[in-house]
């Protein structure tokens, strides 16, 4: 069970995009992230006091998935393994997934808005 949200990416279409990299997005390109963003509103870390709820936002369809663990609950930091299958590129041998679709971009959800990293961090 995946946890769609129908909150509005408009933020996001008017915001500032052109940091984000459009290559497959795997753990190790979060944990890359994070460590990009440390110390600042673009990590669930720093920004959860503040409303802010781990989500990514396909491009493409322009639909926005809160992030959640494998059985539906939302999950504090971003998770990829919670992501639907349309997302999903590849998986390792046990399941887990390796790799969702360039078009989806880590970020957040407060108030009914998309964020990037880069525009929560710029928030706070």
């Amino acid at each position: 069970m995946n946890t769609q949200s129908s909150v509005n990416s408009q933020h996001f279409q008017s915001g500032c995009v052109s940091n984000l990299k459009y290559q497959p997005l795997t753990d190790r390109a979060l944990y890359e992230q994070n460590r990009a963003f440390q110390g600042t509103g673009g990590v669930s870390e720093g920004n959860r006091s503040q409303g802010f709820i781990p989500a990514f936002l396909d491009t493409e369809t322009n639909k926005i998935y809160l992030a959640c663990y494998t059985d539906g609950r939302l999950a504090p930091i971003h998770l990829l393994d919670g992501l639907p299958q349309e997302l999903v590129l590849s998986r390792n041998t046990s399941g887990k997934c390796t790799a969702i679709k360039s078009s989806v971009v880590a970020g957040f959800v407060r108030d009914s808005l998309f964020y990037t990293r880069e525009q929560a961090a710029r928030s706070l």
